[in-house]
Protein backbone atom coordinates (compact mmCIF):
# COMPACT_ATOMS: atom_id res chain seq x y z
CA UNK A 1 0.00 0.00 0.00
CA UNK A 2 1.46 3.38 -1.11
CA UNK A 3 -0.18 7.14 -0.08
CA UNK A 4 1.78 9.89 -1.63
CA UNK A 5 1.79 13.82 -1.31
CA UNK A 6 3.99 16.15 -4.03
CA UNK A 7 5.71 19.15 -4.36
CA UNK A 8 6.52 21.07 -7.62
CA UNK A 9 9.21 19.08 -9.24
CA UNK A 10 12.72 20.20 -9.15
CA UNK A 11 15.36 20.07 -11.27
CA UNK A 12 17.31 16.82 -10.80
CA UNK A 13 21.28 16.14 -9.62
CA UNK A 14 22.47 13.32 -11.21
CA UNK A 15 21.54 9.16 -10.88
CA UNK A 16 21.02 8.38 -7.29
CA UNK A 17 22.03 11.83 -5.52
CA UNK A 18 18.33 13.44 -7.68
CA UNK A 19 15.96 14.87 -5.30
CA UNK A 20 12.54 13.02 -4.68
CA UNK A 21 9.19 15.09 -4.88
CA UNK A 22 6.62 13.08 -3.43
CA UNK A 23 6.30 11.90 0.51
CA UNK A 24 5.47 8.68 0.89
CA UNK A 25 3.71 5.79 2.96
CA UNK A 26 4.66 1.97 1.63
CA UNK A 27 3.70 -1.04 4.00
CA UNK A 28 3.86 -4.36 2.95
CA UNK A 29 7.38 -4.30 1.90
CA UNK A 30 9.19 -7.53 0.09
CA UNK A 31 12.00 -8.98 2.43
CA UNK A 32 14.38 -11.18 1.26
CA UNK A 33 16.62 -13.09 3.78
CA UNK A 34 15.28 -13.25 7.23
CA UNK A 35 15.00 -10.38 9.74
CA UNK A 36 15.91 -10.58 13.12
CA UNK A 37 13.04 -11.26 15.42
CA UNK A 38 15.24 -8.94 18.04
CA UNK A 39 15.06 -6.21 15.55
CA UNK A 40 12.15 -3.76 16.81
CA UNK A 41 12.58 -0.24 16.14
CA UNK A 42 12.91 2.25 13.44
CA UNK A 43 16.38 3.01 10.56
CA UNK A 44 15.92 6.59 10.16
CA UNK A 45 18.16 8.31 7.96
CA UNK A 46 18.35 12.19 7.26
CA UNK A 47 19.96 14.30 3.76
CA UNK A 48 19.42 16.83 1.94
CA UNK A 49 16.28 16.85 -0.42
CA UNK A 50 15.65 20.11 -2.34
CA UNK A 51 12.34 21.68 -2.40
CA UNK A 52 11.44 23.60 -5.80
CA UNK A 53 14.03 24.56 -7.99
CA UNK A 54 17.85 24.80 -7.93
CA UNK A 55 20.55 26.75 -9.61
CA UNK A 56 22.75 23.56 -10.57
CA UNK A 57 25.61 26.32 -11.23
CA UNK A 58 25.59 27.47 -7.37
CA UNK A 59 23.82 24.64 -5.54
CA UNK A 60 25.69 22.78 -2.81
CA UNK A 61 25.06 19.20 -2.11
CA UNK A 62 24.78 19.64 1.63
CA UNK A 63 22.55 22.34 1.45
CA UNK A 64 19.35 21.26 0.09
CA UNK A 65 16.28 20.52 2.17
CA UNK A 66 16.27 18.06 5.31
CA UNK A 67 14.22 14.85 4.39
CA UNK A 68 14.20 12.01 6.56
CA UNK A 69 13.43 8.23 5.35
CA UNK A 70 12.72 5.29 7.95
CA UNK A 71 11.89 1.92 7.82
CA UNK A 72 9.64 0.32 10.76
CA UNK A 73 11.11 -3.22 11.64
CA UNK A 74 9.46 -5.26 14.21
CA UNK A 75 8.15 -9.61 14.72
CA UNK A 76 11.11 -10.25 11.91
CA UNK A 77 8.75 -8.12 9.27
CA UNK A 78 9.58 -4.97 7.41
CA UNK A 79 6.09 -3.16 8.91
CA UNK A 80 6.62 0.65 6.96
CA UNK A 81 8.70 2.70 4.57
CA UNK A 82 8.06 6.41 5.13
CA UNK A 83 9.61 9.85 3.97
CA UNK A 84 9.12 13.64 5.03
CA UNK A 85 10.76 16.80 4.65
CA UNK A 86 11.65 18.56 7.69
CA UNK A 87 9.68 21.50 8.37
CA UNK A 88 12.15 23.96 8.95
CA UNK A 89 10.60 27.14 8.75
CA UNK A 90 11.87 28.09 5.18
CA UNK A 91 10.59 24.46 3.82
CA UNK A 92 7.08 24.91 5.55
CA UNK A 93 7.05 27.92 4.11
CA UNK A 94 8.17 26.47 0.33
CA UNK A 95 5.39 23.58 0.56
CA UNK A 96 2.66 25.97 1.04
CA UNK A 97 1.88 25.12 4.67
CA UNK A 98 1.63 27.97 7.51
CA UNK A 99 4.19 26.91 10.36
CA UNK A 100 5.30 28.99 13.11
CA UNK A 101 8.44 31.06 13.12
CA UNK A 102 11.34 29.25 13.77
CA UNK A 103 13.98 29.79 16.85
CA UNK A 104 17.45 30.23 15.69
CA UNK A 105 18.47 29.89 11.77
CA UNK A 106 16.17 28.50 9.66
CA UNK A 107 18.97 26.76 7.74
CA UNK A 108 17.77 22.84 6.07
CA UNK A 109 17.69 20.12 9.50
CA UNK A 110 19.47 17.70 6.74
CA UNK A 111 22.42 16.22 8.60
CA UNK A 112 21.91 13.67 10.87
CA UNK A 113 18.23 12.46 12.75
CA UNK A 114 19.05 10.62 16.42
CA UNK A 115 16.72 9.70 19.41
CA UNK A 116 17.23 10.94 22.76
CA UNK A 117 15.14 11.59 26.07
CA UNK A 118 12.04 9.80 24.25
CA UNK A 119 12.09 12.17 21.13
CA UNK A 120 13.55 11.89 17.40
CA UNK A 121 15.28 14.86 16.63
CA UNK A 122 16.60 16.26 13.25
CA UNK A 123 20.09 18.08 13.40
CA UNK A 124 21.97 20.44 11.98
CA UNK A 125 24.92 22.29 12.62
CA UNK A 126 26.04 26.16 12.13
CA UNK A 127 23.10 27.78 14.27
CA UNK A 128 20.74 25.92 12.37
CA UNK A 129 17.19 25.10 14.27
CA UNK A 130 16.91 21.61 15.31
CA UNK A 131 13.79 19.42 15.42
CA UNK A 132 11.35 17.11 16.62
CA UNK A 133 9.80 14.35 14.81
CA UNK A 134 6.99 12.37 15.65
CA UNK A 135 7.10 8.32 15.87
CA UNK A 136 5.82 8.76 11.96
CA UNK A 137 8.68 10.86 10.98
CA UNK A 138 6.21 14.54 10.90
CA UNK A 139 7.80 17.22 12.20
CA UNK A 140 6.45 17.96 15.74
CA UNK A 141 8.43 21.86 16.00
CA UNK A 142 11.79 22.99 16.82
CA UNK A 143 13.80 21.30 19.52
CA UNK A 144 15.67 23.09 21.92
CA UNK A 145 16.52 21.18 25.02
CA UNK A 146 13.36 22.87 26.61
CA UNK A 147 14.50 25.89 26.28
CA UNK A 148 17.66 25.46 28.00
CA UNK A 149 19.51 25.40 24.66
CA UNK A 150 21.81 28.24 24.68
CA UNK A 151 21.84 30.51 21.44
CA UNK A 152 19.35 28.21 19.42
CA UNK A 153 22.08 26.05 17.25
CA UNK A 154 23.01 22.65 17.95
CA UNK A 155 25.46 20.34 16.29
CA UNK A 156 25.02 17.32 13.34
CA UNK A 157 27.26 14.72 15.30
CA UNK A 158 26.42 14.57 19.47
CA UNK A 159 27.74 11.44 21.11
CA UNK A 160 26.16 9.78 23.43
CA UNK A 161 27.73 8.22 27.22
CA UNK A 162 26.53 4.96 27.03
CA UNK A 163 27.10 5.02 31.07
CA UNK A 164 25.63 8.20 32.16
CA UNK A 165 22.95 8.89 29.47
CA UNK A 166 24.38 12.10 28.55
CA UNK A 167 24.79 13.32 25.17
CA UNK A 168 27.84 15.63 24.39
CA UNK A 169 27.95 17.84 21.83
CA UNK A 170 30.60 20.44 19.97
CA UNK A 171 28.43 23.35 18.29
CA UNK A 172 29.57 26.00 15.77
CA UNK A 173 27.86 29.09 14.47
CA UNK A 174 28.85 31.13 11.80
CA UNK A 175 28.04 34.41 13.40
CA UNK A 176 29.59 33.55 16.45
CA UNK A 177 33.21 33.94 14.98
CA UNK A 178 36.07 32.56 17.72
CA UNK A 179 34.48 30.41 19.83
CA UNK A 180 32.58 26.55 19.88
CA UNK A 181 30.41 25.84 22.22
CA UNK A 182 30.37 22.52 24.01
CA UNK A 183 27.09 21.44 25.63
CA UNK A 184 26.18 18.28 27.75
CA UNK A 185 22.29 17.14 27.69
CA UNK A 186 21.28 15.32 30.68
CA UNK A 187 19.26 12.49 30.01
CA UNK A 188 15.66 14.03 30.46
CA UNK A 189 16.81 16.09 27.26
CA UNK A 190 17.80 19.24 29.26
CA UNK A 191 21.37 21.23 28.86
CA UNK A 192 23.49 20.61 32.17
CA UNK A 193 26.31 22.08 30.95
CA UNK A 194 27.72 24.76 28.53
CA UNK A 195 30.76 26.68 27.82
CA UNK A 196 32.11 28.28 25.60
CA UNK A 197 35.78 27.07 23.85
CA UNK A 198 38.21 29.78 22.06
CA UNK A 199 38.88 28.64 18.00
CA UNK A 200 40.89 30.18 15.50
CA UNK A 201 38.65 32.04 13.40
CA UNK A 202 35.61 30.47 12.18
CA UNK A 203 36.46 26.97 11.51
CA UNK A 204 33.35 24.19 10.10
CA UNK A 205 33.21 22.07 13.26
CA UNK A 206 31.36 19.02 11.89
CA UNK A 207 32.33 16.55 14.17
CA UNK A 208 34.19 15.93 17.28
CA UNK A 209 35.65 13.14 19.99
CA UNK A 210 34.69 11.69 23.21
CA UNK A 211 36.62 9.88 25.50
CA UNK A 212 35.79 8.97 29.55
CA UNK A 213 37.78 12.14 30.89
CA UNK A 214 37.60 14.59 27.72
CA UNK A 215 35.87 16.27 24.93
CA UNK A 216 38.26 16.47 21.54
CA UNK A 217 37.45 19.87 19.34
CA UNK A 218 38.63 19.91 15.77
CA UNK A 219 39.53 23.26 14.71
CA UNK A 220 40.45 22.44 11.48
CA UNK A 221 40.85 24.47 7.77
CA UNK A 222 37.63 24.87 6.22
CA UNK A 223 36.15 28.40 7.21
CA UNK A 224 33.41 31.25 7.00
CA UNK A 225 33.82 32.15 3.43
CA UNK A 226 32.21 36.15 3.69
CA UNK A 227 32.61 37.09 0.25
CA UNK A 228 30.95 34.01 -0.66
CA UNK A 229 27.64 34.82 1.51
CA UNK A 230 27.97 37.75 0.33
CA UNK A 231 27.67 36.59 -3.15
CA UNK A 232 24.51 34.28 -1.72
CA UNK A 233 22.32 37.13 -0.33
CA UNK A 234 23.10 39.41 -2.83
CA UNK A 235 25.25 41.88 -2.83
CA UNK A 236 26.73 43.65 -6.02
CA UNK A 237 30.04 42.17 -7.22
CA UNK A 238 31.78 45.28 -7.42
CA UNK A 239 30.74 46.13 -3.60
CA UNK A 240 31.97 41.82 -3.01
CA UNK A 241 35.78 42.40 -4.47
CA UNK A 242 36.30 46.20 -2.58
CA UNK A 243 35.07 44.98 0.48
CA UNK A 244 36.68 41.30 0.33
CA UNK A 245 40.33 42.18 1.59
CA UNK A 246 38.67 43.86 4.66
CA UNK A 247 35.90 41.19 5.25
CA UNK A 248 38.28 38.17 4.97
CA UNK A 249 40.42 40.20 8.24
CA UNK A 250 36.78 40.91 10.06
CA UNK A 251 36.20 37.26 9.81
CA UNK A 252 37.41 35.73 13.20
CA UNK A 253 37.24 39.02 14.89
CA UNK A 254 33.46 40.63 14.58
CA UNK A 255 30.40 38.49 14.88
CA UNK A 256 28.03 38.71 12.44
CA UNK A 257 24.51 40.58 12.70
CA UNK A 258 21.62 38.25 13.50
CA UNK A 259 19.67 39.91 10.59
CA UNK A 260 22.50 39.57 8.08
CA UNK A 261 22.76 35.97 9.73
CA UNK A 262 18.94 34.77 8.88
CA UNK A 263 18.93 36.53 5.38
CA UNK A 264 22.07 34.77 4.45
CA UNK A 265 20.34 30.72 6.31
CA UNK A 266 17.19 31.67 4.30
CA UNK A 267 19.33 32.19 0.69
CA UNK A 268 21.59 29.33 1.10
CA UNK A 269 18.88 26.98 2.17
CA UNK A 270 18.84 25.15 -1.55
CA UNK A 271 22.08 27.10 -2.85
CA UNK A 272 26.08 27.96 -1.80
CA UNK A 273 27.81 26.72 1.13
CA UNK A 274 29.65 29.19 2.71
CA UNK A 275 32.81 27.63 3.85
CA UNK A 276 35.89 27.06 1.62
CA UNK A 277 38.88 25.58 2.21
CA UNK A 278 41.06 28.55 4.17
CA UNK A 279 45.22 27.23 4.17
CA UNK A 280 45.49 29.55 6.51
CA UNK A 281 43.80 28.14 9.19
CA UNK A 282 45.84 25.96 11.91
CA UNK A 283 45.14 22.62 11.90
CA UNK A 284 44.43 20.86 15.00
CA UNK A 285 42.89 19.22 18.10
CA UNK A 286 41.89 20.34 21.43
CA UNK A 287 41.68 18.16 24.64
CA UNK A 288 39.71 19.69 26.90
CA UNK A 289 38.41 17.72 30.00
CA UNK A 290 34.72 17.52 30.53
CA UNK A 291 34.07 19.44 33.59
CA UNK A 292 36.32 22.28 32.88
CA UNK A 293 36.18 25.64 31.52
CA UNK A 294 36.51 25.97 28.07
CA UNK A 295 39.76 27.99 28.13
CA UNK A 296 41.68 25.04 29.87
CA UNK A 297 41.64 23.79 26.04
CA UNK A 298 44.97 22.21 25.42
CA UNK A 299 45.85 22.47 21.58
CA UNK A 300 47.90 19.64 19.38
CA UNK A 301 49.42 20.89 16.61
CA UNK A 302 48.92 18.27 13.24
CA UNK A 303 49.40 18.14 9.70
CA UNK A 304 47.46 20.25 7.46
CA UNK A 305 44.28 17.89 6.77
CA UNK A 306 40.31 18.08 7.25
CA UNK A 307 38.28 15.84 9.26
CA UNK A 308 34.59 15.34 8.80
CA UNK A 309 34.05 12.54 10.60
CA UNK A 310 35.60 10.62 13.77
CA UNK A 311 35.67 7.01 14.02
CA UNK A 312 36.41 6.77 18.33
CA UNK A 313 38.18 8.35 20.68
CA UNK A 314 39.53 7.28 24.15
CA UNK A 315 42.07 7.71 27.02
CA UNK A 316 44.94 5.63 27.57
CA UNK A 317 45.72 5.50 31.18
CA UNK A 318 48.87 4.85 33.27
CA UNK A 319 48.65 2.25 35.82
CA UNK A 320 47.78 5.09 38.61
CA UNK A 321 44.76 6.12 36.81
CA UNK A 322 46.07 8.80 35.07
CA UNK A 323 45.66 9.78 31.07
CA UNK A 324 48.57 10.09 29.60
CA UNK A 325 47.66 10.37 26.06
CA UNK A 326 44.17 10.45 23.76
CA UNK A 327 44.13 8.37 21.25
CA UNK A 328 41.30 9.59 18.01
CA UNK A 329 40.99 7.67 14.64
CA UNK A 330 38.88 9.82 11.86
CA UNK A 331 38.77 10.21 8.18
CA UNK A 332 41.63 12.80 7.00
CA UNK A 333 41.29 14.63 4.12
CA UNK A 334 44.20 16.06 2.43
CA UNK A 335 41.94 18.97 1.12
CA UNK A 336 38.56 20.03 0.73
CA UNK A 337 35.80 22.53 -0.39
CA UNK A 338 38.72 24.01 -2.62
CA UNK A 339 38.79 23.41 -6.31
CA UNK A 340 34.91 21.72 -6.12
CA UNK A 341 32.91 23.86 -4.53
CA UNK A 342 29.53 21.86 -4.86
CA UNK A 343 30.95 19.13 -2.76
CA UNK A 344 33.78 17.02 -1.54
CA UNK A 345 33.97 14.94 -4.46
CA UNK A 346 37.61 13.90 -6.14
CA UNK A 347 39.06 14.52 -2.80
CA UNK A 348 41.76 11.90 -1.00
CA UNK A 349 40.67 10.35 1.99
CA UNK A 350 42.47 7.48 4.27
CA UNK A 351 41.22 6.44 8.13
CA UNK A 352 44.37 7.90 10.27
CA UNK A 353 45.02 8.07 13.89
CA UNK A 354 46.42 10.41 16.13
CA UNK A 355 47.74 9.85 19.81
CA UNK A 356 48.05 13.30 21.26
CA UNK A 357 50.85 12.92 24.40
CA UNK A 358 49.69 14.21 27.28
CA UNK A 359 52.67 14.22 28.97
CA UNK A 360 55.10 15.37 26.17
CA UNK A 361 52.56 17.39 24.17
CA UNK A 362 53.71 15.19 21.27
CA UNK A 363 51.90 13.49 17.96
CA UNK A 364 51.53 10.51 16.36
CA UNK A 365 49.38 10.88 13.52
CA UNK A 366 49.39 7.24 11.59
CA UNK A 367 47.20 5.61 8.58
CA UNK A 368 44.90 3.05 9.75
CA UNK A 369 43.79 2.39 6.04
CA UNK A 370 44.91 4.39 3.43
CA UNK A 371 41.83 3.31 0.84
CA UNK A 372 39.21 5.84 -0.11
CA UNK A 373 36.22 5.54 2.54
CA UNK A 374 34.11 8.09 4.25
CA UNK A 375 31.08 7.37 7.14
CA UNK A 376 32.93 5.59 10.05
CA UNK A 377 31.14 3.99 12.63
CA UNK A 378 32.27 1.67 15.75
CA UNK A 379 29.67 0.11 18.11
CA UNK A 380 28.36 3.30 20.01
CA UNK A 381 28.03 1.23 23.53
CA UNK A 382 32.21 2.03 22.96
CA UNK A 383 31.76 5.70 22.72
CA UNK A 384 34.20 7.23 24.66
CA UNK A 385 36.07 3.69 26.10
CA UNK A 386 38.80 1.47 23.82
CA UNK A 387 36.79 -0.53 21.04
CA UNK A 388 38.50 -2.95 18.71
CA UNK A 389 36.13 -2.68 15.89
CA UNK A 390 34.96 -0.37 13.23
CA UNK A 391 33.39 -0.04 9.88
CA UNK A 392 33.18 2.50 7.26
CA UNK A 393 31.94 2.60 3.11
CA UNK A 394 34.62 2.25 1.10
CA UNK A 395 34.43 4.60 -2.28
CA UNK A 396 35.42 2.50 -4.97
CA UNK A 397 35.40 4.19 -7.69
CA UNK A 398 38.52 4.01 -10.98
CA UNK A 399 37.23 7.05 -12.83
CA UNK A 400 35.48 5.68 -15.57
CA UNK A 401 32.02 5.81 -14.05
CA UNK A 402 32.11 2.10 -12.90
CA UNK A 403 31.00 1.57 -9.21
CA UNK A 404 31.95 -0.75 -6.66
CA UNK A 405 31.53 0.54 -2.93
CA UNK A 406 32.64 -1.73 -0.13
CA UNK A 407 32.53 -2.55 3.13
CA UNK A 408 35.43 -1.87 5.06
CA UNK A 409 35.49 -3.77 8.72
CA UNK A 410 38.30 -2.53 10.55
CA UNK A 411 40.28 -4.32 13.59
CA UNK A 412 42.22 -1.64 15.44
CA UNK A 413 43.51 -4.58 17.70
CA UNK A 414 45.06 -6.63 14.77
CA UNK A 415 45.95 -3.80 12.53
CA UNK A 416 43.86 -5.87 9.64
CA UNK A 417 40.69 -4.60 7.39
CA UNK A 418 38.88 -6.31 5.52
CA UNK A 419 37.05 -5.38 2.25
CA UNK A 420 33.85 -7.29 0.92
CA UNK A 421 32.21 -5.82 -1.70
CA UNK A 422 27.95 -5.96 -2.56
CA UNK A 423 28.60 -5.68 -6.42
CA UNK A 424 29.82 -3.86 -9.54
CA UNK A 425 27.21 -1.07 -9.27
CA UNK A 426 25.69 -1.01 -5.88
CA UNK A 427 26.14 2.19 -3.85
CA UNK A 428 26.63 2.38 -0.05
CA UNK A 429 25.26 4.96 1.90
CA UNK A 430 26.19 5.05 5.76
CA UNK A 431 25.72 1.65 8.07
CA UNK A 432 25.18 1.73 11.21
CA UNK A 433 25.83 -1.00 14.09
CA UNK A 434 23.29 -2.29 16.16
CA UNK A 435 23.51 -4.84 18.66
CA UNK A 436 22.25 -8.03 19.11
CA UNK A 437 21.25 -7.64 22.50
CA UNK A 438 22.44 -4.79 25.38
CA UNK A 439 24.90 -7.02 26.86
CA UNK A 440 26.21 -8.47 23.30
CA UNK A 441 29.72 -9.05 22.48
CA UNK A 442 31.52 -5.64 20.34
CA UNK A 443 30.37 -6.40 16.63
CA UNK A 444 27.93 -9.01 17.51
CA UNK A 445 25.31 -7.73 15.42
CA UNK A 446 24.40 -6.59 12.43
CA UNK A 447 25.31 -3.04 9.94
CA UNK A 448 22.35 -1.84 8.39
CA UNK A 449 21.92 0.59 5.82
CA UNK A 450 20.20 2.06 2.55
CA UNK A 451 21.93 1.13 -0.57
CA UNK A 452 20.96 2.09 -4.28
CA UNK A 453 21.73 -0.89 -7.43
CA UNK A 454 22.70 1.31 -10.03
CA UNK A 455 22.16 -1.88 -12.52
CA UNK A 456 18.45 -2.20 -11.51
CA UNK A 457 17.91 1.43 -9.98
CA UNK A 458 16.53 -0.26 -7.19
CA UNK A 459 16.97 0.64 -3.42
CA UNK A 460 17.27 -1.16 -0.42
CA UNK A 461 17.42 -1.37 3.24
CA UNK A 462 20.52 -3.52 3.59
CA UNK A 463 21.49 -5.86 7.17
CA UNK A 464 24.69 -7.49 7.23
CA UNK A 465 25.88 -9.50 9.66
CA UNK A 466 28.61 -7.38 11.54
CA UNK A 467 31.41 -9.93 12.00
CA UNK A 468 30.92 -11.70 8.65
CA UNK A 469 29.63 -9.24 6.74
CA UNK A 470 27.50 -11.53 4.65
CA UNK A 471 23.88 -10.39 3.87
CA UNK A 472 21.11 -11.20 5.87
CA UNK A 473 18.13 -9.83 5.07
CA UNK A 474 17.11 -7.15 2.08
CA UNK A 475 14.02 -4.91 2.53
CA UNK A 476 12.81 -3.85 -1.09
CA UNK A 477 11.79 -0.39 -1.44
CA UNK A 478 9.47 0.25 -3.97
CA UNK A 479 10.40 4.12 -4.30
CA UNK A 480 14.18 5.64 -4.81
CA UNK A 481 15.81 6.70 -1.70
CA UNK A 482 18.16 9.63 -2.64
CA UNK A 483 21.80 9.76 -1.35
CA UNK A 484 22.57 11.22 1.88
CA UNK A 485 24.23 11.55 5.22
CA UNK A 486 23.55 10.09 8.57
CA UNK A 487 21.01 7.40 9.77
CA UNK A 488 20.81 5.47 13.07
CA UNK A 489 18.63 2.76 14.50
CA UNK A 490 16.09 3.84 17.46
CA UNK A 491 14.63 1.16 19.30
CA UNK A 492 11.45 0.62 19.95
Amino acid sequence: MTTTEQAEPAPAEDGAYAPVQTEETVTALRVTGTIPAWLDGRYVRNGPNPIGAIDPATFHWFMGDGMVHGVRLRGGRAEWYRNRWVRSADAAKALGEARPASAGVSVAANTTVIGHAGTTLALVEAGGACYALSDTLETLGVWDARGTLPGGGYTAHPKLDAVSGELHAISYRFDRPGLAQYTVVDPRGTVRRAVDVPVAGSPLIHDMGLTQRHVVVLDLPIEFDLPRAMRAVGVPEPLIRSGARVASRMIGRVPISGRLADLAASRLRNGDMPYSWSPEHPSRLGVLPREAPGAAVRWFEIPRCFVFHVLGAYDEVDDDGRATAVVVDGVRYDKAFDEDLHGPDGASTRLTRWRLDLVTGAVLETTVDDRQQEFPRIDERFIGRPYRHGWSTGLMQDGTGRVDDRILAHDLVAGTTTSHSLGEGVEVGELVFVPSSPDAEEADGVLMGFVHDRTTGADRLELRDAGTLEPVAQVHLPVRVPHGFHGNWLPA
